[in-house]
């Protein structure tokens, strides 16, 4: 488990959408269930079903535009970001207040389909999270239970690298799985049984 802040980032499909009275939302996948990521610096990673909806029953979280606090695109608490995890994964709405320009901006981008990712900040629970091997023995980290900090339309993969402590722990537990050894079996040397001499000598006459 780590208290490091991470994030993460998936191709989604982000869009526009017209809500009543003309209003326009963003919406999108922050992160879809059981998709593993690509390589993160020597692991991958997928989210398990379920892994989030604790947090955003809970939690105080923001929709940013590339994860800048300055650029707060709406927030669950005030109402302007829905979330709900259905299905597919962990699907975000934001109302999309125009009145601002870099929203403004953002839907432009979304319409031209400069922006179609988003991402997620969020950090591991205790005992959040599950380690094993992919079918080519790269590190798979399953994570089961986060704490969510933001979501955000990004512009670009800035966080495809994970920290660095994340990665250590990654090729520990891969070196740990793959120097496990199979105690050889052990078989009992053959063990001498006597033989009565008068069935040997019925045996070599016949």
């Amino acid at each position: 488990m780590t208290t490091t802040l991470e994030r993460r980032v998936f191709l989604s499909e982000v869009e526009t959408r017209t809500a009543g009275e003309g209003k326009r939302v963003i919406h999108g996948y922050a992160y879809k269930f059981n998709a593993k990521s690509q390589n993160l610096g020597g692991f991958r990673e997928q989210v398990f079903t379920g892994a989030g909806k604790d947090s955003i029953e809970a939690d105080d979280i923001r929709a940013l535009m590339n994860h800048d606090a300055n650029l707060i695109l709406g927030r669950n608490r005030a109402g302007t970001l829905r979330m709900t995890e259905d299905s597919t994964g962990l699907e975000y709405e934001i109302d999309a207040d125009e009145r601002q320009s870099y929203v403004r901006d953002l839907l432009i981008a979304l319409e031209r389909k400069d922006v179609d990712q988003s991402s997620f900040g969020f950090v591991v629970n205790p005992d959040g999270e599950k380690w094993s091997l992919d079918e080519d023995e790269t590190p798979l980290r399953t994570l089961t239970s986060i704490r969510l900090f933001d979501v955000s339309p990004v512009t670009y993969p800035a966080y495809l690298s994970s920290e660095s402590g994340v990665s250590k722990r990654a090729l520990d537990m891969a070196a740990s799985m793959r120097a496990v050894e199979v105690a050889p079996l052990w078989i009992p040397e053959p063990t001498a049984v006597p033989v009565d001499p008068r069935l040997a000598l019925h045996i070599l006459r016949g």
